[in-house]
């Protein structure tokens, strides 16, 4: 069994410290609450204190998948009553623990890694504990994302969280199409088989030029962080197959706000002339040909002017 790093278990933290814990007291552990507990996202050393008094003291631990979670409970010496809740049987699992709490239990929710309820099962059982008026408790710890953020350099102070893009590469490009013009930093999660195909999305939609992070397999052996212009990142990631593998992070740079682009007045007025006869994608390909304006951001200024419009 290994660390979540390739690597052997050299050192278990010995039980009786979090037993002597003021925290383990059974007074510290509140009944009829839950506890949303954060684990790690690989290595499993990655867990905090709180987060292991909490698991030993509760009544039950419910989990995303207790096979999964019974290795860290082991690796830690803990022993305890399980149940399983994911996304195929959230509300039937959280009426459960719902019973539970009513009957004066406390309840600990972990999800395989990472924080619950981030791209994870969570929100359903949390919205319904509340809803019934059991008091939630965030035990807080790693999420990848934030991970991912904390050693890619990005200076800009904004971004926006999305997750998981849509799965089929149509509706994952209608997707792109709305968060383009954002200027933030766009956070995606992906998987590995689908790695590829995202990545030439992106490419395909959004301007080449940006900057792309890509971090796989955080806090594991095989820990990557690469930073490259978004056109050249399939090229990087298909030189070695073995960068196509593990979970992954995408940290994409954010739109240049239409200020910073520095469309000429010409551009400007030609693009706005166009859009009153002609569809968005024709207008631009005729303004750049036209103005030799650079035609993505055209593109951009035209979808900002069509959004202005809606409202």
């Amino acid at each position: 069994m290994g660390n979540g790093c390739g690597l052997p278990y050299s050192v278990a933290i010995d039980t009786r410290e979090i037993s002597m814990n003021p925290m383990y007291k059974e007074n510290m552990i509140q009944k009829n609450t839950l506890y949303v507990v954060a684990t790690p996202i690989g290595n499993l050393r990655d867990i905090s204190l709180r987060a292991l008094d909490v698991l030993m003291a509760v009544d039950v631990v419910a989990a995303e998948d207790t096979r999964n979670t019974s290795h860290l409970l082991a690796h830690y010496s803990i022993s305890k009553k399980m149940m399983a809740l994911h996304q195929h049987n959230e509300r039937t699992a959280a009426a459960k623990i719902v019973g539970l709490l009513a009957a004066g239990k406390s309840v600990a929710f972990v999800t395989d890694v990472g924080t619950p309820g981030i791209s994870d099962p969570g929100a359903i059982l949390v919205n319904l504990v509340k809803k019934k008026n059991y008091s939630v408790v965030p035990i807080p710890g790693a999420n990848a994302a934030l991970c991912a953020l904390s050693a890619a350099g990005i200076t800009t102070t904004h971004f926006l969280f999305y997750g998981f893009l849509p799965t089929k590469t149509g509706m994952r490009r209608r997707k792109l199409e709305e968060l383009r013009l954002l200027p933030y930093t766009l956070v995606f999660y992906e998987a590995p088989h689908r790695i590829l195909k995202c990545v030439a999305d992106l490419s395909e939609v959004l301007e080449a030029n940006r900057q792309l992070t890509i971090a796989r397999e955080l806090t594991k052996l095989f820990e990557t962080i690469h930073t490259c212009a978004l056109g050249d990142a399939l090229t990087w990631l298909n030189t070695d197959a073995k960068q196509q593998k593990g979970e992954f992070v995408l940290l994409l740079s954010g739109a240049k706000t239409l200020e910073k682009i520095g469309l000429s007045d010409q551009a400007q007025h030609t693009l706005k002339l166009l859009l009153e006869e002609l569809p968005l994608k024709q207008a631009v390909k005729l303004a750049s040909e036209i103005t030799g304006e650079n035609k993505n951001q055209l593109y951009a200024m035209a979808l900002s002017l069509k959004e202005g419009r809606k409202r």
